[in-house]
């Protein structure tokens, strides 16, 4: 549940800071490695701003499986030595 809320409370965030960035017409011209564009500022923070949290949550997303699954293997072997050490 916290999660959940920490992630609306940054989903609000973002919408915020594009309706803010929405009244700024700038535009911005980007190059990348095969063309170039004009674009508008806040479309490219907003933009960064996304793939920045999307990659985020997704290590950390894979951190916790990976410590789930160790704590998994962990759980096991301590019942298999606990009933080892029974019989």
């Amino acid at each position: 549940m916290k999660a959940f809320l920490v992630t609306a409370v940054i989903a609000v965030l973002f919408i915020v800071t594009m309706a803010f960035g929405a009244r700024n017409n700038q535009l911005v011209e980007v190059n990348y490695f095969i063309a170039q564009g004009e674009f508008a500022l806040s479309w490219i923070v907003g933009a960064m701003f996304l793939a920045g949290f999307t990659i985020s949550w997704l290590m950390a997303f894979a951190i916790i499986v990976r410590q789930k699954v160790t704590i998994r293997g962990m759980k096991a072997r301590l019942a298999k030595q606990t009933s080892e050490t029974t019989s």
